[in-house]
């Protein structure tokens, strides 16, 4: 589902390849960084005790990332301007850290609910590593500190709108999750928060 992040931002890029600047190169390294391992590694490591999924589902999915990646890539390769130097600005810094960040934890904690499964076997246990420790799903508090990081690195309207549908899509499946631990394991720590650690 998530594959056209891959292959449609290679295509754009190569249309304008006689115009990108070394900062767009940036911006496309790390958007594949993100999308080939969500796309080739990630279905590896993790083990989906349910593999089927509604057709509905995943054609919806699909038609997302076909149209994100192109509103992402018109948005820095055609609609936003930057000068020779933006890598050396603030934005950019913060947001590159913001990203590297937001993806350590993403990956980190989708790692450690894959080993404890290896380690119990299948179904659901309740992780209690890492940000584990605070809130149910910090793969998706992860998730939107990355976004937030390429909306400030790239400093544009396409990627303000990914993050707001970023926080949009993760914040009520956060919820779900934490209401459905606390519905099914009587063990489930109470301060545990869903998604903003001491927050909500």
């Amino acid at each position: 589902m998530e594959s056209p992040c891959v292959i449609l931002v290679i295509g754009y890029a190569a249309l304008v390849r006689q115009d990108l600047l070394p900062v767009h190169q940036i911006f496309l390294l790390i958007w594949l960084i993100h999308y080939t391992h969500r796309t080739l590694i990630y279905p590896v490591v993790m083990r989906i005790t349910n593999p089927k999924m509604p057709l509905s589902i995943a054609l919806t999915a699909l038609s997302f990332n076909i149209i994100n990646v192109t509103v992402q890539c018109f948005g820095i390769f055609y609609f936003t301007q930057y000068s020779v130097d933006w890598m050396q600005s603030s934005p950019f810094v913060l947001g590159l850290s913001l990203f590297c960040v937001g993806m350590f934890i993403n990956i980190k904690s989708d790692y450690i609910v894959a080993a404890l499964k290896k380690e119990r076997g299948p179904g659901y246990h309740i992780p209690d590593k890492f940000l584990h420790k605070y809130i149910a799903s910090p793969n998706y508090f992860g998730e939107i500190i990355e976004w937030a990081g390429w909306a400030m690195l790239t400093w544009s309207v396409s990627g303000v709108l990914f993050l707001i549908w970023t926080i949009g899509n993760l914040f009520p499946r956060a919820l779900a999750n934490h209401r459905w631990y606390r519905e099914n394991f009587d063990n489930y720590p109470k301060e545990r928060k869903a998604i903003i650690p001491g927050v909500i």
